[in-house]
């Protein structure tokens, strides 16, 4: 009996790590992140009130999971054949595309039904949109035109936004949050899912830039020039790395941030430039190494600056 429930509880240690492996868990907690820290950095936030922090945490790892869980499932065949993917659950026929499309469906609405309940209509509705856009978009182009990686851009921002929506309820770019006598420009909003909007580009053509054998032999098209790595990539790279800049200004512009976010934004922006200038010059792995390193350091860095300079 004891052997029986040590092999019992084994599978099932193995069946969770499966889960975690499904929904791409270190991903989706570095989005989630980002959306709980958009949330709070929202001007009608004053206090921290953890049970709704917890719950927006928890449903925007359901959320991301969900769109994680069908992007694998449609994917199963072309993640065999890249060996960094071809552990995956499903790939490797440890797990059913329809168990994966089960989990998919049950963590989705699960999420957009606590996103409806503790917080507001809007930020449901982006929610569901944003998987909508991830799998069943983004995903299949992957294999037709490197647009694909700006169409993807699109859901792998939307967490910030949703976390903005989450706590002011508004949408329209136009529109104003009182908090006191003092009003805000919900553009500030918008600004946070344009600094994660644009950081993609370097970050994801750096992979891209790495792993071309594998997308190559899948049949993914995800740089910019059909030639592969090549100066038109770095110099793409380069340009939304520089755009970040100005893009970076407009929380401290809209008055929700101050001073000294303004210069720590500056300087990440400016240091992930410099990495996607010497790519350019250098044109091999260890340039797009670097660039990929430094993005992964950019987003906790301006995101916990910005909440913690917030106005």
């Amino acid at each position: 009996m004891k052997t029986e429930s040590k092999q019992n509880s084994y599978h099932l240690s193995l069946k969770i790590k499966d889960y975690f492996l499904l929904t791409k868990f270190t991903l989706s907690f570095t989005v989630v992140f980002t959306c709980v820290l958009c949330y709070l950095i929202a001007p009608n936030i004053v206090d921290y009130n953890w049970l709704y922090i917890s719950i927006l945490f928890i449903a925007g790892l359901m959320i991301t999971g969900s769109a994680n869980a069908i992007n694998q499932a449609v994917e199963k065949d072309t993640d065999s054949l890249m060996k960094r993917t071809a552990g995956r659950p499903v790939a490797n026929g440890r797990m059913t595309a329809n168990e994966a499309y089960t989990f998919a469906a049950i963590t989705g609405i699960g999420g957009i039904i606590l996103m409806y309940i503790f917080f507001n209509p809007a930020s449901a509705l982006l929610s569901a949109f944003s998987i909508f856009l991830y799998a069943f978009v983004y995903t299949p182009l992957k294999k037709v035109s490197s647009v694909a990686v700006l169409v993807g851009a699109f859901p792998g921002a939307l967490p910030c936004l949703i976390g903005w929506v989450a706590a002011t309820g508004i949408f329209n770019p136009a529109g104003w949050i009182s908090v006191g006598e003092r009003s805000f420009s919900n553009g500030a909003g918008w600004a946070l899912f344009g600094i994660q909007f644009l950081w993609q580009f370097p970050h994801f053509w750096a992979i891209a830039w790495l792993a071309h054998g594998d997308y190559a032999k899948a049949g993914f098209k995800l740089l910019p020039s059909k030639e592969g790595p090549t100066k038109f990539t770095a110099l793409q790279s380069v340009f939304y790395a520089f755009v970040m800049i100005p893009v970076g200004i407009l929380p401290y512009y809209f008055h929700v941030t101050g001073n000294i976010s303004l210069w720590i934004v500056f300087a990440a922006n400016l240091f992930l430039l410099v990495q996607c200038i010497r790519l350019l010059f250098e044109l091999n792995a260890t340039a797009a190494r670097r660039v990929m390193f430094s993005s992964y350091i950019y987003l906790p860095v301006v995101f916990l600056s910005l909440l913690a300079d917030k106005v």
